[in-house]
């Protein structure tokens, strides 16, 4: 009967180390799906700023300062608009 006794004790243990494991592996899995957000969100906010610059160059060949103009301001705000919110 102890022996039996020993080795529920064994599995319990067991099982307990699993679940330990389990659920840190859950909590890093939790934490790359919120990094691969942030990073996801970074390449937007990047691409789009590529897309006005690229316009910005386009309009300045195009001898279309105002539109230039705007365009610079657009992206100021884009870049600016983080620091402002945080």
């Amino acid at each position: 009967m102890a022996g039996i006794r020993k080795q529920q004790q064994c599995i319990r243990q067991g099982q307990r180390e699993i679940r330990e494991r389990f659920e840190e592996i859950e909590s890093e899995c939790d934490q790359l799906k919120k990094e691969t957000e942030l990073v996801s969100q970074a390449s937007d906010k990047n691409q789009l700023r590529l897309d006005i610059m690229l316009k910005i160059l386009k309009a300045r060949q195009e001898n279309d300062f105002a539109k230039a103009a705007d365009l610079t301001c657009s992206l100021r705000f884009q870049v600016l608009r983080p620091s402002m919110l945080g």
